[in-house]
């Protein structure tokens, strides 16, 4: 089993690409077949597999989630960073923070759509941490 801890530098809402970074430790780990998991260790950030063709489908997501879940809503009492700050958490608890996804031949076996995401749900940029763990 091999498993590193890489940051993402997010500069707020929306989703960044850690593919390549994802792919670079599963190169590390000279694991050629098994599974590779993903984690991040938030509560107000996520991970998502999702197109990586048209970033207007990240762009729907992030216009999605803030219909169902909006910054402000009088609903929440926990407003203690801000009013973007519960709802980041339950943005987190209706998505995932931790993806596993198969390695075959050495690399994440996506599909050939697909990007691994860090999906930032506060409004202000933040130091993101993930775990990365690889295994045969």
């Amino acid at each position: 089993m091999y498993q590193q801890k890489i940051n993402i530098n997010t500069r707020g809402r929306g989703s960044y690409d850690a593919t390549r970074e994802v792919q670079q430790v599963v190169a590390q780990s000279n694991v050629e077949q098994g599974l590779c998991h993903v984690f991040v260790h938030h509560t107000s950030a996520s991970l998502m597999l999702c197109e990586n063709a048209d970033p207007t489908v990240r762009a729907d997501l992030d216009r999605f989630m803030a219909r169902l879940v909006p910054d402000g809503d009088p609903l929440f009492e926990h407003i203690d960073e801000g009013p973007d700050d519960m709802p980041a958490h339950i943005r987190t608890i209706l998505t995932s923070t931790g993806l596993t996804i198969p390695v075959q031949h050495g690399r994440c076996d996506l599909g050939t759509w697909q990007g691994i995401y860090l999906w930032e749900h506060r409004t202000h940029g933040h130091r993101r941490s993930i775990s990365i763990t690889v295994a045969d």
